[in-house]
């Protein structure tokens, strides 16, 4: 799309919102600082607040912070170059991306500043031979990059990364080694050890790195300006938590570790074989989220966890639906279960294991699940039980507040679409909807490209009885909040109320 027709896209928006506004009554101003509006004016400031101090150290670690960390580590790896492992994992990629990220991949190790190996863990003998074939035609004349191919069954990634981390293992790298684990469908730039291994060396208690993502979709419109606006809200996330020292995931698209960290066998076996007792589904396995395994080995064992912003990797995303709401559900569910399936154990850390603002941060993302929701739950009860303009006033906040946030994200981006104001809405509601659900379905898992799904019952019996009280609690808690919420717009009378009632 050319500046031009942009430009145009967002004055046309401004323009359609101030219409909007100019034509909404006046008396359907009133309500602001009152009744509905005022009651939660409150938590709207407390939610946007959080947001602008996210930004705001974003900002600080960007333009201030992570200058001096970048030149600390290039002057350190100009000094004293080690030994790099790539990590590969490939399963059910089709072979021009998998012949991109390989080839990538080897160009990387070639102009890396030591000697590298290159670890394939693969589970189909077609990809071996291309991956192969593309190591002889790259590397035959490069010494210092060996290949080493490890083929597994097709048992799910974590199996993969347990058998190739073995495989490392099994080399016996320096302390100062590194690794990187990369995706099947990651393509990483070609300076990525010499602009990233020197943060190991610069710093001994960072434990792993992970780097800005930006994606390339094969898929609709929306499909592209969906992803795009994730990367960069996750750019700013990532940089305002790498003030911190501690991100709060290690993405599992390309992370780098040190190389005595994924050797460690309880490294190996967190990874590999994760699990949590919980109270109601008891114990059962992970079967996605092997980034969030090793995340939180590393924030357990008290390593920092480095952003690094100036690095990008490209992914191929392939959305696993063509209808946009069922490929964000089936994405969703899959974030967001391995993101709430670790974070109660997080949070039991502590504020002292990580920092408090990390602490909060992760503490956080139970509470915003809720509080994400109270104010379209609030203006619809307003709308239909006190007054009918609480929606249209709502209506013109979004707009407005959203296109606010939307302009934001040109500090992470040199562009951005007239459609994220709508689509950062839909994740909020769609998102805090499908958090809600997964809290109660904690058990459920299943990839987005392997036809593999687990549940904590094996029994049909059992999964019937776990699949009804699952929803009966996913009811419970979403009854519980609306009733909180008619209360507080006094459309419910309050229980003391209710005492007096004839």
């Amino acid at each position: 799309m050319r500046l031009s027709e942009t430009v145009w896209a967002h004055l046309l928006y401004v323009v359609a919102v101030v219409a909007f506004a100019v034509a909404l009554p006046a008396e359907s101003y009133r309500m602001i600082g009152g009744g509905v509006i005022g009651t939660f004016g409150l938590l709207a400031i407390w939610r946007y607040g959080w947001g602008l101090v996210h930004f705001i150290r974003a900002l600080v670690y960007r333009l201030k912070v992570f200058p001096l960390m970048r030149a600390s580590a290039d002057a350190v790896i100009a000094r004293d170059a080690p030994d790099a492992y790539l990590l590969v994992t490939t399963f059910r990629i089709d072979s021009a991306v998998t012949t991109r990220v390989y080839k990538a991949v080897f160009e990387a190790a070639m102009a890396a500043p030591g000697r590298v190996t290159v670890v394939a863990s693969i589970v189909e003998a077609g990809d071996q031979r291309l991956v192969t074939a593309l190591f002889r035609a790259l590397c035959s004349n490069q010494d210092e990059i060996d290949l080493v191919v490890v083929r597994i069954a097709g048992t799910g990634k974590r199996d993969a990364l347990a058998y190739g981390f073995r495989a490392i293992a099994r080399r016996c790298p320096a302390k100062d080694d590194i690794v990187a684990v990369i995706d099947g469908d990651s393509i990483v730039p070609r300076d990525l050890i010499g602009r990233c291994a020197g943060f190991f060396l610069h710093d001994p208690h960072i434990g792993a790195l992970t780097t800005d993502e930006m994606c390339e979709v094969r898929g609709r419109r929306i499909f592209q300006e969906w992803y795009a606006l994730r990367f960069a809200q996750r750019h700013t996330l990532m940089s305002s938590m790498g003030l911190a020292e501690r991100v709060l995931t290690l993405t599992g698209r390309m992370a780098m570790f040190r190389a005595n960290i994924v050797c460690n066998p309880d490294f190996i076996r967190q990874v590999e074989l994760d699990y949590i007792d919980h109270w109601r589904f008891g114990r059962f396995k992970f079967l996605t989220g092997d980034d969030k395994s090793s995340w939180f080995w590393l924030l357990r064992n008290g390593y920092k966890m480095a952003y690094v912003p100036d690095v990008v990797v490209l992914t191929v995303e392939d959305p696993p639906s063509d209808n946009f709401v069922s490929a964000a559900a089936m994405l969703m569910t899959r974030w967001f279960g391995n993101m709430l399936r670790t974070n109660s154990r997080a949070v039991a850390l502590g504020p002292k294991r990580m920092g408090f603002f990390t602490w909060w941060a992760i503490l956080d993302q139970r509470i915003s699940m809720w509080t994400s929701l109270v104010g379209v739950s609030a203006v619809l009860i307003a709308t239909f039980f006190i007054d009918g303009y609480a929606f249209l006033l709502y209506a013109l906040w979004i707009l407005t507040s959203r296109y606010l946030q939307t302009l934001s994200l040109l500090a992470a981006r040199s562009r951005v679409s007239v459609f994220y104001p709508f689509l950062l809405y839909f994740n909020q509601i769609f998102g805090s909807l499908m958090k809600v659900h997964i809290t109660s379905h904690l058990d459920r898992q299943k990839w987005t490209r392997q036809k593999t799904t687990a549940n904590v019952r094996d029994a049909k019996r059992s999964m019937i009885a776990s699949s009804f009280m699952s929803s009966y609690m996913h009811a419970l808690s979403l009854a519980a909040f609306l009733t909180l919420l008619a209360w507080s717009v006094d459309v419910l009378p309050t229980p003391r109320a209710m005492l007096f009632l004839p």
